[in-house]
Formats: C-alpha cells, structure tokens, sequence
C-alpha cells in the first residue's frame, strides 16, 4: 500500500451499529462538536470519496464548511475544498445531485468501463468519468488517485463502500463515532455487510484512541503500519 493514498475511513454510527434510519431525512447521528472535528479531517484530506448509493440517498455536498479551514488550505495552494469521488457499478447518477453542483473543485466518477460512455454523457463536464475494470476494485480505484497525485483520501460511506475498502484491507485509519441511542430497524443501512475481514479476534485492529465529544465517543484504530498518530 505505500505507492497508494493514505486511507481514513470516516463514518457515525448508533449503539446498534446503524448509519441511518430505513427513509428520508438524514439521520443526525453526531452532535455539532463532532460535526466540527470531521470537518477538520475533511480540510486535511485531498479527497472526500462515498459510494453512488450515498450521492442519490443523502445528496452530500462534501464540502469543507469552515472558511478558515478553506483559507488555510487555499494558502497552502490547495483547493479550498478537497475534491470528490464516487464509484458507481449501475451508472445510476443525476447531474442535479449537489455532489456535481455545489462546490469549486475536481469531480471523479469511477465506474465499470461498460458504464463509462453513458455517464460521460449524462454528466458532461459536472465530473471526470474514470472508467475501470468491469470488476471495479477500490485497489484499483487507489492506484488511480494515486497516480493524480493523491496522498490523502477520506472514505465517509456508504455500508456497501465501507465493506468494501476494510474487507479488501486498503484502510491506514478507521473513525468511528458511536452515538448514544439505538436505530433497532433491520431496514436501515448498516455500518458494514458480510465479508471476510482481516481484523478477527485472532488479529484484532489496534485501538489508537478513545475521546469523548460531548455525548458521542471518536474511536480511531490504526489499521496499518502507515498509521499517523496525530494527523
């Protein structure tokens, strides 16, 4: 992994290990001190990346919302917010969707390549289409933003996207907020599905830091020998 970008994979769940409730709205799950302290992780990052799944279900705008973090970065040369990524394996995207409209920087899309030249339409130029092998790999997806010039990427979702990064061992850093109530729907989307995942009890992930915010709790685990203390 040393020639890929560093990984932090960013996510809030509920006692019961939920990201949302079952239907629309968005679940708050975390509290506005927390919601600060992503988006500080966020203005360290080069990349915000979520699955297609969270595009249409939350319609994110994945952006930096403090203006000094913006300023800090555009100081920096950097853009004032990082870019965005998805992967979508069904090509199902809508242009509207404030991922491709809010926000001044690089937009990429990685899909299969049979997906790739209906999404260069659809999008035009919203997004830069990265077509992929039609077994799209998030290793895959790494070496390409790696070959960008990426060093950072930040993974905040969905379940599916989650799974697929921590089974596949691509992850430096996992932060998890665990929020202090239950969601109980076996509907609702699910901080990860079934896999096969490197981190068992018999290789249990190592845990880098407990810190309570106000009433959720950061938990970071160092999966990787990569692992920055304080990034």
């Amino acid at each position: 992994m040393n020639d890929l970008p560093y990984v932090t994979l960013s996510c809030c769940v509920s006692l019961d290990g939920y990201l949302d409730t079952a239907r629309p709205p968005k679940l708050a799950l975390s509290n506005d001190a927390d919601f600060d302290r992503v988006d500080e992780v966020r203005a360290q990052n080069d990349v915000i990346l979520v699955g297609a799944r969270t595009v249409r279900r939350d319609d994110p705008r994945l952006l930096v919302r403090s203006s000094e973090r913006q300023d800090r970065r555009e100081a920096a040369g950097r853009s004032r917010t990082p870019w965005k990524a998805t992967v979508t394996v069904s090509g199902d995207l809508d242009p509207s969707a404030r991922f491709f409209t809010l926000g001044d920087t690089t937009k990429l899309v990685y899909s299969p390549r049979r997906a790739a030249d209906g999404l260069r339409r659809r999008l035009g130029d919203l997004a830069t289409v990265v077509a992929l092998d039609d077994d799209v790999r998030m290793v895959d997806l790494l070496g390409d933003l790696g070959a960008r010039g990426v060093q950072r990427l930040m993974v905040e979702g969905g379940g599916t996207t989650l799974t697929e990064f921590l089974a596949a061992e691509l992850v430096d850093e996992l932060q998890v907020a665990i929020a202090p109530f239950f969601v109980g729907d076996p509907a609702a989307p699910r901080f990860v599905g079934p896999a096969d995942f490197p981190w068992t009890s018999d290789r249990r992930a190592r845990l880098a830091e407990a810190r309570p915010i106000g009433d959720v709790v950061l938990l970071r685990y160092a999966l990787s020998g990569r692992f920055v203390e304080s990034p």
